[in-house]
């Protein structure tokens, strides 16, 4: 009977009208850890999750999320602590968002599978019982840091580029991102949300988005000391025997900071475009250049969703995102999600002609992403854990 009570189960029932039989819901895939995509291992009771698709920089799918979930399920109560780490050159870059798109909305139950439960992911790493340590090394970008940021402990290095890119390709910061990035000091969320700038090494972890900096030297000794040494009940005083202070490292964004938290706390994306333009200096006028090439929907729902999500708890954020990516999937008032997919990873013309204007929203179109999904199946009631 566990294979009727199985989340998995009922969903992929909805979508997929294919009659699984109860014995064959309780058989274990076929398919190899390497084909799947993400290694799993343990080691002196701790759970090892090693992304493991690095010639597409470990970009996860909904089978690489739903194996995830199933081992964070199993490990949270025998194993001490669990760490996530990629292979390769990037933690992890994002979701693989060509194949949920590729076949345009009327294929839209496949994007609405996925993200759905990479968000009951992120709910669950943001709600793990015990010590989730995300080692992001290399690229992090997307869903490599709905991977990791909900975590307790981020480890970054000098390899770490972390971005929230989604406004140039149609989307909006998702994988509880309408969560984190309001929380970052004054004005410097937003900015990230809406520009998709880069952070760099120390950057990320004076920024916020990562808790330690570990030189890419010292983390075999890391790593060592993660699996064999450190008590799990004394993490945040042991981990810190085997990390750098950043303390008197200076923020490339610091010079900028005042300007950044001023602008991009204006309450609509029509008075930051105008600030920019009016306020004058290089970084201003290279900052509203850039936005000038996002989607302008994107922009408005962006700015919006974070507004709203500082006053909102993770569950309740990735409720909010669930009706915001079924709307955008569903492309009844802009196409630009599966035209910005196009232009910038499948044709790469890098021209995307995004519609409607800017001038041309209302606030009642953007009103629409934010309503209610037509069916309560569709909607993502999380609790703080379940």
């Amino acid at each position: 009977m566990a294979s009727i009570q199985n989340p998995f189960y009922r969903i992929l029932k909805r979508y997929f009208p294919i009659r699984y039989k109860q014995n064959q819901m309780s058989t274990k895939p076929q398919e190899s850890q390497n084909e799947v995509g993400v290694l799993f291992e343990c080691k002196n009771n701790r759970g090892i999750i090693t992304l493991n698709k690095p010639k597409t920089l470990n970009s996860i799918n909904y089978l690489m999320v739903s194996r995830i979930m199933e081992k964070l399920r199993e490990w949270e109560s025998p194993m001490d602590m669990v760490i996530i780490k990629g292979s390769g050159r990037a933690f992890c870059a994002g979701g693989d968002i060509v194949n949920i798109t590729k076949d345009g909305p009327s294929a839209s139950h496949k994007g609405k599978l996925f993200f759905r439960h990479e968000y009951i992911m992120n709910n669950y790493i943001g709600t793990y019982k015990k010590p989730y340590v995300a080692i992001i090394d290399g690229i992090t970008m997307g869903g490599g840091l709905g991977l990791s940021v909900h975590g307790k402990y981020r480890i970054a290095t000098e390899n770490t580029l972390c971005a929230m890119p989604e406004t140039a390709i149609g989307l909006y910061p998702d994988v509880g991102g309408t969560y984190f990035l309001p929380r970052l000091s004054g004005g410097l969320g937003m900015f990230l949300a809406l520009t998709g700038h880069r952070l760099k090494g120390t950057d990320v972890v004076k920024s916020g988005i990562g808790t330690h900096y570990c030189p890419v030297d010292s983390l075999p000794a890391l790593l060592d000391a993660l699996i064999n040494k450190i008590d799990p009940c004394n993490m945040d005083k042991e981990i810190c025997a085997y990390t750098k202070s950043v303390d008197d490292v200076q923020f490339s964004l610091e010079s900028n900071r005042s300007l950044i938290d001023h602008i991009f706390c204006l309450p609509s994306i029509e008075k930051i475009f105008e600030e920019l333009e009016k306020e004058g200096s290089p970084f201003s006028l290279n900052t509203l250049k850039l936005l000038k090439k996002m989607s302008p929907i994107s922009l408005k729902i962006t700015h919006r969703a974070l507004q709203k999500g500082k006053h909102l708890s993770l569950q309740e954020c990735l409720q909010m995102e669930t009706r915001l990516s079924n709307h955008i999937l569903d492309a009844k008032v802009s196409k630009d999600f599966y035209e910005g997919v196009r232009a910038l990873l499948i044709d790469k013309d890098k021209n995307p002609a995004w519609c409607p204007k800017l001038e041309d929203i209302t606030e009642q179109m953007i009103d629409y992403y934010f309503e209610p999904l037509e069916c309560k199946d569709d909607e993502l009631n999380l609790k703080a854990k379940f």
